[in-house]
């Protein structure tokens, strides 16, 4: 009788050991890849930066032969997306429509130069109210400079450009410069071009003009 009553008391303690072992078990199963997977999901969270198109700013130059005209375009909105502070992707758009001039002083003279860059010889704005860039790759060199190529449309017309950026991320904030150089004939805007009309002598303007571009945005 005894005997028997030693071989449950042993299968007893038995059971406990197999329970508690399993118990502490699961815990450990439990915590251990729920905090794996929170840290996973920080690292890999991306933000979204939106441009302040208040405090953005694109001033344009463009040459011709007897000197240069500067000016400035609104940037409307464009979203930046940032993961680990490095730069996914993004966009930005312009508004034509607020094409201005610069280097004009007289009211007469900056009002007939901005309303030619308005009409059809150049950025036709009525028509075509925006103008949209797209990124399209990424290369990163570290120090926060990169290699952006993305598709540029203007008067509808897209074409791939590229340049160099750079993009730096202060906690929420972002800030973005760039300097680009666009073929201005590549988007139907020939006007006095010399490699579309002849005999124009100092009349002409030549293709690429160059866009100085600064992006401050806010976290989302």
């Amino acid at each position: 009788m005894k005997l028997f009553q030693h071989a449950a008391s042993f299968a007893s303690i038995g059971v406990i050991v197999v329970i508690t072992a399993f118990t502490v078990q699961v815990k450990n199963t439990d915590t251990l890849p729920t905090t794996a997977a929170d840290n996973i999901t920080a690292a890999n969270k991306v933000t979204a930066f939106q441009v302040d198109n208040k405090n953005s700013k694109l001033l344009w130059t463009a040459r011709k032969v007897t000197g240069e005209h500067t000016g400035t375009i609104n940037i409307s909105s464009g979203t930046l997306n940032v993961e680990n502070n490095a730069l996914k992707s993004g966009s930005f758009k312009l508004d034509t429509r607020s094409i201005a001039v610069s280097d004009i002083k007289d009211a007469d003279g900056n009002a007939k130069l901005t309303g030619h860059l308005k009409s059809d010889d150049f950025f036709a704005v009525e028509k075509y109210p925006s103008a949209d860039f797209q990124i399209t790759g990424i290369k990163p060199h570290g120090d926060n400079q990169y290699d952006l190529t993305g598709k540029l449309t203007i008067k509808g017309i897209t074409n791939d450009i590229n340049f160099p950026a750079t993009i730096k991320v202060d906690k929420d904030k972002l800030t973005a410069t760039a300097k680009v150089k666009i073929d201005r004939t590549k988007y139907d805007i020939k006007y006095r071009s010399k490699n579309y009309f002849e005999n124009l002598g100092d009349k002409v303007i030549y293709d690429d003009f160059e866009l100085d571009i600064t992006l401050l945005a806010n976290a989302q």
